[in-house]
C-alpha cells in the first residue's frame, strides 16, 4: 500500500514544522509539500496533488475556505488523483464550520486536536470518510436537523446515509430497541455516563450498546454513527 501523500498549508512556522515532523514520523505517511499562505498553498496543491491537504483557515492572504473552494473548482477528480481537504482551526463558529464544508471540506479538525486523533483524522479523510471533530459536531448536528431552507440548501453538508450493504445488515441484525434508545442518546450529544443514568443500566452496558450500533452501521465512532442514524431516518 502506498503511503498517504499530504500537503500542509498553515501559516504558523512552528504549527507547520511539529505537524511536518510527526507526519514524517508516521508510517505509512509523506509530506509531499507545505505553505505558508493561500495561494502559494494552490499552486503547490496543483503542482503535488497531495491525497490530503491540511489547511487553517486563518491564512495571511486567502483563507482556508477560500483555498479550498477555488482548489475544488479547478481540481477534475476524474482525470487527477482525488485530494481530500482537511481543515484545521480554532474556529468552532457555525458560519465557519458550514462555509467550510460548503466550500468542498471533507474534515474538519480543532487545533488542539490530539496528534493521535489528527492522526486518524488524516487516514479516515483519505479513506474517504467525512471526519468531523466532536467539538463542532453538534453544529453539523443541528444543519441536518433543520428544516430545509433556501440558505440551507445552498449551505449543504453532504454526508453519507447508510449505504445498500449497511442497509441489508441491518435488516439481517436490525438495531435493538435499547440500542435504539442508545442511539437517541448519542445523537443528543450525551456520554456513556449520562447515558448509562438515562437508561438505567452501568457504563460497560452502555459501552457494549455503543460497540454494536457501531458495528451494525458500519461507523468508526460515535459523530458518524449520530450523522448517518440522521440522514437515514433511523433517529429524527
Amino acid at each position: 500500500m502506498s503511503d498517504i501523500r499530504v500537503v500542509l498549508i498553515e501559516d504558523h512556522a512552528l504549527t507547520r514544522m511539529g505537524l511536518k515532523t510527526a507526519l514524517q514520523e508516521q508510517p505509512g505517511m509523506q509530506c509531499v509539500g507545505e505553505s505558508s499562505s493561500g495561494q502559494e498553498g494552490l499552486r503547490v496543491l496543483k503542482d503535488t496533488l497531495p491525497d490530503v491537504a491540511i489547511v487553517d483557515i486563518g491564512l495571511p492572504d486567502i483563507d482556508g475556505i477560500e483555498v479550498t473552494q477555488q482548489f475544488k473548482q479547478n481540481h477534475d477528480p476524474q482525470t487527477e488523483p482525488k485530494t481530500k481537504v482537511l481543515i484545521l482551526t480554532s474556529h468552532d463558529s457555525e458560519e465557519a464550520v458550514l462555509a467550510a464544508f460548503a466550500a468542498g471540506a471533507d474534515a474538519y479538525c480543532m487545533k488542539d486536536i490530539e496528534l493521535d486523533n489528527l492522526l486518524v483524522a488524516v487516514r479516515d479523510t483519505y479513506a474517504g470518510n467525512h471526519w468531523i471533530d466532536p467539538a463542532i459536531a453538534s453544529i453539523v448536528l443541528r444543519q441536518l436537523k433543520s428544516p430545509p431552507t433556501a440558505e440551507t440548501d445552498q449551505r449543504s453538508v453532504e454526508i453519507d446515509a447508510v449505504k445498500p450493504e449497511f442497509e441489508e445488515l441491518l435488516e439481517i441484525s436490525p438495531l435493538t430497541d435499547r440500542e435504539l434508545e442508545t442511539l437517541e442518546l448519542i445523537v443528543s450529544g450525551k456520554s456513556n455516563t449520562e447515558i448509562a443514568e438515562a437508561l438505567f443500566v452501568t457504563v460497560g452496558t452502555v459501552k457494549t450498546h455503543v460497540h454494536n450500533i457501531l458495528q451494525k452501521l458500519g461507523v468508526d465512532d460515535r459523530t458518524q454513527a449520530a450523522v448517518r442514524a440522521l440522514r437515514s431516518g433511523l433517529v429524527s
